[in-house]
């Protein structure tokens, strides 16, 4: 196994594993520790390049940061990614990962995401204890999806009452791209507070059983963004919001559980001249990396407590909106701020214990 530095300014740490043995190419980026170790998820997608594979990682990396951040969490921002198709995942592939996590000494926690389950993250963990969000039986959280579509109910609840004065759900068109572990459930829950709910996804076996199981209306993913309806919320693959996309949109407001749904920082302004109140992904999708982690909290896991800080992200949203109108910035820069003030609290009170 051969692990490599990758010197990226502004990252602590950014490594490359190759591992003939195992076919195992990976990256990890470890974004800033100052409020705890770095947590997040591991994915694994057949990216055309390395250059490709680093950009994403980087980007959320960065993000984790913040978004533990905003929603203080005690942990730092980090992320790993596996290139390669999921289809050839193997056992020495994921033991070879465990190695590479390992190997970072605790300073980056690895966790679900894209195209990685529990059952791979067992593997994962034979070889390091870095790992979160396994079974509730090994003493973990479990299955962080549902926790994040919950968080995400909370923080649509801070953009109904942004945007119409009331968070009621009744009769509001939600249009929801990418209808997987998160979106199908955020898709339920929408529906049973009334709320009209539009679905669509590359996965049209997915989109059929969830039409066939709740009466959804579905609309072809092709196109789907010039879709009217009231709140438009992407919950698949991110960078979706850019030049091509925003001027397609017809809806109030952009909430949904993707990471990194702008394709560059400047499209929060584009959306903003548009009249489009955008909740900054991060803010509020939130609620699995909280449920997550909860794991390190003293006395160890607590659903109910983990429950009670992610109904938080509520409050978190309404403070973002409030900073974006009484600073004249769009709703990016408003999370931003929050975050690095917290961010930087931190950096202070770890001056004051050396």
């Amino acid at each position: 196994m051969d692990i490599s530095e990758i010197q990226v300014d502004g990252y602590e740490r950014v490594a490359r594993c190759r591992d003939p043995r195992s076919g195992l190419h990976a990256l990890i980026a470890i974004h800033d520790t100052t409020l705890g170790p770095a947590l997040g998820g591991l994915r694994m997608l057949p990216y055309a390049s390395e250059d490709e594979a680093l950009f994403d990682v980087l980007r959320l990396a960065k993000g984790m940061t913040y978004k533990s951040a905003v929603a203080d969490t005690g942990l730092g921002g980090g992320k790993s990614v596996i290139l390669g198709d999921p289809i050839k995942k193997s056992r020495a592939l994921f033991e070879a990962m465990g190695r590479f996590v390992d190997a970072m000494g605790g300073r980056y926690i690895t966790a679900e995401d894209m195209n990685i389950g529990i059952a791979d993250l067992e593997i994962v963990r034979t070889q390091t204890r870095w790992v979160s969000g396994l079974k509730r039986e090994s003493g973990s959280s479990g299955n962080p999806s549902p926790y994040t579509a919950w968080g995400c109910l909370q923080g649509l609840r801070a953009v109904l009452e942004e945007v119409w004065s009331a968070g009621d759900f009744r009769g509001k068109r939600f249009l929801l791209q990418g209808v997987g572990a998160v979106g199908g459930r955020l898709a339920e829950l929408l529906k049973e507070r009334g709320a009209h709910v539009i679905i669509c996804d590359i996965n049209a076996a997915r989109v059929k059983e969830l039409q066939q199981k709740h009466g959804f209306e579905a609309v072809p993913d092709e196109g789907h963004m010039s879709v009217p309806c009231d709140v438009y919320a992407p919950c698949a693959r991110g960078a979706t919001l850019n030049d091509e996309s925003i001027p397609l949109l017809r809806c109030k407001a952009v909430a949904g559980c993707a990471n990194n749904q702008l394709r560059e920082p400047r499209h929060a302004d584009v959306l903003r001249q548009k009249g489009i109140l955008y909740a900054p992904d991060y803010v509020i999708n939130a609620g699995g990396i909280i449920n997550v982690g909860m794991e390190f909290v003293p006395g160890g896991y607590d659903e109910a407590k983990s429950m009670a800080k992610i109904d938080g992200i509520y409050g978190a949203l309404k403070r973002v909106f409030a900073l974006s109108k009484e600073h004249d910035l769009n709703t990016r820069e408003a999370a931003e701020q929050l975050a690095e003030m917290r961010l930087k609290r931190g950096r202070d009170e770890n001056a004051k214990r050396r």
